[in-house]
């Protein structure tokens, strides 16, 4: 007579789960979320609203500490966020960029240029080939949402103080036969607006 199976025990995925995960992988450094391909687990009631704030079952997380333990652990495939740590991959909603930049340290002038980001999770970047800024707009109101790319295919949308204060310090530039104003940085220039637009 065949021996009767084992139930498998299923654990819903938790924040708590997650969070001791996520800082056991993290003991040596940032974790390579990019290598692991554990299972999806399901989706997680947690959400990054547009300024960055973090929520969980509907209530904004508070501990800054676990914010960046999660902020380590996020990984973009597609148009899908999730947290993944080595044994489980859990989806999460993201309402506009995972970060937000939060402020920039400029330094040099014109192509000689560089403007160095740091996040709301104390991400730092210098803008430039690996790390370029893009500018859309939205197509009602016009009003510009900046970006900068951080870490592999995840972006911090530039907060509304830090990009007008970068405005000030923008320049005109030829790309593809069009002038355009917007930043330099690292040797690279990102257009920002046709400068036809701005007379």
């Amino acid at each position: 007579m065949a021996k009767p199976q084992k139930e498998q025990l299923i654990v819903k995925p938790s924040a708590e789960n997650l969070a001791a995960a996520a800082k056991s992988a993290g003991r040596r450094g940032p974790p390579p979320v990019h290598l692991w391909n554990p299972p999806f687990c399901g989706d997680l009631d947690m959400e990054i609203r547009r300024d960055g704030t973090w929520f969980y079952l509907g209530t904004p997380i508070g501990r800054y500490p676990l914010v960046k333990l999660f902020a380590s652990i996020i990984r973009r495939d597609g148009d899908a966020y999730f947290l993944v740590t080595p044994v489980e991959k859990v989806g999460i909603r993201v309402v506009d960029a995972p970060f937000v930049a939060v402020d920039a340290d400029v330094s040099g002038m014109g192509d000689g240029q560089t403007i160095a980001f740091t996040t709301n999770v104390e991400d730092e970047v210098t803008a430039g080939p690996d790390h370029p800024i893009r500018v859309t707009r939205d197509p009602v109101t016009g009003e510009p949402s900046p970006y900068v790319l951080i870490r592999r295919n995840l972006e911090a949308l530039i907060d509304r103080k830090t990009f007008y204060r970068l405005i000030e310090i923008g320049a005109h530039h030829e790309v593809a036969g069009e002038s355009w104003f917007g930043l330099w940085s690292g040797g690279e220039f990102f257009p920002v607006i046709p400068s036809a637009d701005l007379f």
